[in-house]
């Protein structure tokens, strides 16, 4: 096995979480952990719980067979393809697996989030600051929920933008089912993304881990509309954490979908009012 299959198995392991893959990511680069073949299951336990060892010995020989066999495309951390900025985050995704055009990647990129229960002024805002920011070469992050999500990567496909989304199941599934359709048309022309291997169903603790991607891919993160205590807040406090801007749109003061919104925009998000708003943003952190 390579090295690029090593770490798909370790990845593959059950017992082995996103903490125990920093620490090794910070190994390799450190050159602390050998490369030699095969790559030896107590280094990999080194990093891990104790509680956890021996589900984890048992499990490792499966993942090294599902590694070998592997036919889904994917990017480890160490791969040149792998996105810079999704490096510097503090806890980068160990693989992900992909499906379409990996120069997505090369582009300036914004993140978009919000409710899931859009208004008609969600949807209203969109349709106003997207067709200039596509008109950027800009492309759109966005997670594939109901709502603002949905709205943000259906407004790049209809500008003939370059659409990314990253998804919380495997890429062979789409959550919810009725954006199988969308799923398709963002990898013919854009990129989907995901930790999970194909076959993986959703989970509820598969969506705050994947809204670190989501924040972390992207120059800024523009929040739409959002309810108090919801993930697309959870997204832009994931954005602050690893420097990035966050950016918010003002909403009505008496509706629920605005009251996260405008708690970003009291607590210091940029004001959103014209494309330029955003435009300055992408392109001063890209070029940091």
């Amino acid at each position: 096995m390579n090295l690029k299959q090593q770490l798909l198995a370790v990845h593959l392991t059950r017992g082995i979480g996103i903490k125990t893959e920093t620490a090794i990511i910070a190994a390799v680069k450190d050159h602390r952990v050998p490369t030699s073949y095969p790559w030896p299951i107590d280094v990999v336990l080194g990093f891990a719980d104790v509680r956890f060892a021996p589900l984890i010995r048992r499990t490792y020989t499966s993942a090294v067979q599902n590694a070998q066999q592997t036919r889904e495309s994917y990017l480890t951390y160490f791969d040149s393809a792998y996105p810079l900025r999704l490096r510097e985050i503090f806890e980068p995704p160990l693989i992900l697996f992909y499906a379409g055009h990996l120069e997505a990647l090369k582009l300036p990129s914004l993140s978009i989030v919000g409710t899931r229960a859009a208004t008609p002024y969600g949807l209203s805002v969109l349709r106003t600051l997207l067709p200039a920011v596509l008109q950027q070469d800009v492309a759109i992050v966005s997670g594939l929920a109901k709502g603002i999500d949905v709205m943000a990567h259906q407004m790049t496909l209809a500008n003939l933008g370059v659409p990314i989304a990253v998804i919380g199941t495997g890429l062979d599934m789409a959550y919810p089912s009725a954006h199988r359709g969308l799923q398709q048309q963002i990898a013919q022309r854009g990129l989907v993304l995901s930790e999970y291997p194909a076959g993986t169903t959703p989970h509820k603790s598969h969506f705050p881990a994947r809204n670190r991607i989501i924040a972390g891919l992207s120059s800024a993160t523009l929040v739409v509309e959002a309810k108090m205590q919801s993930g697309s807040l959870i997204t832009a406090n994931l954005a602050l954490q690893n420097n990035r801007e966050v950016l918010a749109i003002p909403g009505n003061l008496f509706s629920a979908t605005a009251q996260g919104t405008n708690e970003l925009l009291q607590l210091g998000a940029k004001l959103v009012m014209n494309p330029t708003d955003i435009l300055e943003s992408v392109q001063i952190l890209d070029t940091i």
